[in-house]
C-alpha cells in the first residue's frame, strides 16, 4: 500500500517561513544546478492548469485523458512521485539544520522548492480528477511490470532512504552530514528518474508526460553535480552499509 507521506519533523510545512532570509540574501554560484530546478519548476507551474482540463485529443493526435481510471499510470504516478518527492524534501531540511556549508544548503533548497511544488501539483490532479489520494495497490503496480523491490524499514520505492538512514543523518553534522545527504540523494535521485522515465513510456496525458520529462532531466542534472560535490569531499557515491 503506497504510504502517506508524514509530515516531516524538520518544519517542512514552513519552508516559505524558513527560507525567506535565505531567499532573499545573495547566494554563491553554483555550476549546473540553478537551472534544472528552475526549468522544473518552471514547468510545474506552466503545467498544471492544461493537465486539469486536457481532455479529447490533442493536436499531434495522441490522447489526453481528462479523469484517469483509479489504477491508470497518470493516477499511479501521480501519487506515487508525490509520496517520494516528500521523502527529498525531508531529507533535504534534515541537512539544512546540519551544516553550515553554502552549497549544500542551496541545494537542498533548491531540491524543497521544486519538488514541495511538484508534489503539490501531483496531489491537486488527483483531488481534481476525484480520485482518493491514496492507494490500496502496491507501489508501481501502474507501471505494468514486475518490480522485485520489497518495501523495508520505511523505504517504500526504489532510491527511498530508510528510517535508519534518515535517523543516521540527524545524528550527523558539517562535512559527514554532507557527504551522507548527497550519497542519499543521488540514490533517491536515480530512483526518481526510473520511475518518472517508467510513467514517460506509458503516458497518456500529455502534460503529466512533460512534467515527468522534466524531473528526468533535472534530477540527471543533479546527480552529476552532486557526484562532483562529493568528489570535491573526497567521498564517492554509494550509501555505505549501516
Amino acid at each position: 500500500m503506497t504510504a502517506d507521506a508524514a509530515l516531516p519533523e524538520d518544519g517542512s510545512e514552513h519552508a516559505a517561513e524558513e527560507f525567506a532570509d535565505e531567499a532573499e540574501a545573495p547566494r554563491p554560484a553554483r555550476r549546473r544546478l540553478w537551472w534544472p530546478a528552475a526549468l522544473a519548476a518552471a514547468l510545474a507551474l506552466a503545467l498544471g492548469v492544461p493537465a486539469l482540463v486536457a481532455s479529447g485529443t490533442s493536436a499531434s493526435g495522441s490522447a489526453s485523458v481528462a479523469v484517469p481510471a483509479d489504477d491508470s499510470p497518470e493516477a499511479g504516478f501521480a501519487r506515487d512521485m508525490a509520496t517520494h518527492h516528500q521523502q527529498a524534501v525531508d531529507l533535504s531540511f534534515i541537512v539544512r539544520d546540519r551544516t553550515g556549508d553554502d552549497a549544500t544548503r542551496t541545494l537542498a533548497f533548491d531540491i524543497i522548492n521544486t519538488q514541495a511544488n511538484q508534489r503539490g501539483m501531483m496531489m491537486g490532479w488527483i483531488d481534481q480528477w476525484g480520485l482518493p489520494q491514496h492507494s490500496t495497490a502496491k507501489p508501481m503496480a501502474w507501471m505494468r511490470m514486475d518490480h522485485d523491490y520489497q518495501a523495508h524499514d520505511g523505504s517504500l520505492m526504489p532510491g527511498m532512504a530508510t528510517n535508519t538512514q534518515l535517523a543516521k543523518l540527524r545524528s550527523l553534522s558539517g562535512r559527514d552530514a554532507e557527504v551522507y545527504y548527497l550519497q542519499l540523494m543521488i540514490q533517491h535521485h536515480k530512483g526518481g528518474v526510473e520511475m518518472a522515465q517508467g510513467y514517460v513510456d506509458l503516458a497518456r496525458n500529455d502534460a503529466e508526460k512533460r512534467l515527468a520529462q522534466s524531473m528526468v532531466v533535472a534530477q540527471t542534472s543533479e546527480v552529476q553535480l552532486m557526484t562532483d560535490m562529493l568528489t570535491e569531499r573526497g567521498a564517492a557515491p554509494g550509501v555505505p552499509a549501516s
